[in-house]
């Protein structure tokens, strides 16, 4: 107890370690308060008229001083989440090991969170160093320290337009370096996610990692085994759909972080074949997200691990299962050792199915078979998935540009182009006749 009271009288006067700020003014950080959300600004403004500090944080500061444009915009303050909500009526408090306010204004959700203190010895944690529950407050220092990354410890206020930089984030940034604040390993036990953020931050902004970050990844990456299937799959969709994702792959795999993410990816990636779709599918995906157009996790999942489907349909149908029934249970093998590490969403699963299932049909091209597919609900991610398979060689480019023109051809063009049906035939099954029939048959011959 004397502990606590000590360590709060010390974070009201200031601590003796505390970081004095530099002040970036604009004409160096650049930014504008135009850039910047006009809901992340009325978060700011209304808790500082209400008494509190109030800045822009994180990730939106870098990405803006960095020149790009930020998918969301988070705020950090000295007001509790009791007080923030108090002052929001479109507001709500989530989270267990951190306590957090969703502020909502329309479609857009700025995320505040209050000042963190630095961790001691009553921070409830795992066996392994990782933090499992931290919600107490301290000062701005205290919270700045408490940042992954230089260049997330940077805090904008809107109302004097200054960047306050705790631990020369934007120098960093200059010198296209990423760098940890505090040691590294300390770090890397109380959260290993830092590892895939430290590779996912590197690629997007194009920064060389410290050796000081870097040197421990390989031999702690067994550390991600700890961590929440949830919160790992939501951590590698945001590097899948970074932008960056090729460059995050190889310096995943440079890094040896690729184990176990994905269990199945290095299997894949010592395919020829394998890892050229791969690759070719990252790409796409990168130049989607770059050009602002929609994604689909399921796509994109369904890419990562259709090979290793291939690979164990094509084993069962060896031992003589039957095509369909075959193809249903190596989906269902393959998202089920996947899912021991990544919390698949049910919807995501289905998705990723049903991209599978609908590729063996484009083989049918005679009768009703291109009609019934073009009908599909999933067809045109189908559709996509097959001009991969087509572009790294899986399957030929001529199916995929029938496909390709049978889409949009009209009802005559599209007769015409039918294929002939060479799948060998079942013989047909001799009806036999009931006895019934076989007595009425008889009373008509007499």
């Amino acid at each position: 107890m004397i502990r606590k009271l000590l360590r709060r009288v010390f974070r009201r006067n200031g601590t003796p370690s505390a970081v004095a700020p530099a002040v970036v003014p604009a004409e160096r950080h650049r930014i504008h308060r135009e850039h910047v959300s006009r809901a992340a600004l009325r978060v700011c403004d209304t808790l500082q008229q209400a008494g509190h500090r109030a800045y822009v944080v994180g990730g939106a500061v870098r990405d803006l001083i960095a020149g790009i444009v930020p998918k969301d915009f988070d705020v950090a303050t000295d007001a509790t989440p009791e007080q923030v909500r108090a002052l929001f009526r479109r507001s709500r408090i989530i989270g267990r090991r951190f306590q957090i306010v969703h502020v909502m204004f329309g479609p857009e959700t700025i995320e505040v969170s209050t000042f963190r203190a630095a961790h001691n010895e009553d921070t409830v944690k795992d066996e392994h160093g990782r933090v499992l529950r931290d919600n107490v407050w301290g000062s701005i220092e205290e919270d700045a320290a408490r940042r992954d990354f230089t260049v997330n410890a940077l805090y904008y206020d809107p109302a004097t337009q200054t960047v306050l930089d705790y631990h020369h984030g934007v120098a960093d940034l200059q010198q296209k370096v990423l760098r940890m604040i505090g040691e590294p390993r300390t770090r890397y036990r109380e959260d290993p996610v830092r590892m895939l953020r430290a590779v996912r931050l590197s690629a997007k902004l194009g920064l060389a990692l410290d050796p000081a970050v870097k040197n421990p990844i390989r031999e702690m990456a067994e550390l991600m085994e700890n961590v929440p299937a949830a919160r790992l799959f939501d951590e590698m969709l945001k590097l899948l759909f970074s932008g960056h994702a090729v460059e995050c792959l190889k310096r995943l795999r440079d890094e040896g972080l690729h184990h176990g993410l994905l269990p199945l990816l290095d299997v894949i990636l010592e395919q020829p074949m394998g890892e050229k779709f791969v690759l070719l599918a990252l790409a796409n995906t990168d130049a989607r997200v770059r050009a602002g157009k929609p994604t689909s996790p399921g796509f994109l999942f369904a890419t990562l691990l259709w090979h290793e489907v291939l690979a164990n349909w094509e084993a069962r149908k060896a031992k003589k299962e039957l095509a369909t029934p075959a193809l249903y249970s190596a989906m269902d093998e393959v998202l089920d050792i996947q899912g021991e590490k990544l919390a698949i969403t049910r919807r995501i699963a289905g998705d990723i199915k049903e991209i599978w299932a609908l590729q063996p049909r484009f083989e049918k091209r005679s009768g009703k078979f291109p009609y019934r597919l073009l009908e599909q609900p999933r067809f045109r991610a189908a559709y996509d998935f097959l001009l991969l398979r087509a572009a790294s060689g899986e399957t030929s480019q001529e199916l995929a540009d029938w496909w390709t023109e049978f889409q949009d051809a009209d009802p005559e063009r599209r007769e015409a182009m039918q294929v002939a049906d060479t799948s060998p035939k079942k013989p047909r099954r001799r009806r036999t006749q009931s006895r019934k029939e076989a007595e009425s048959t008889g009373e008509a011959a007499q």
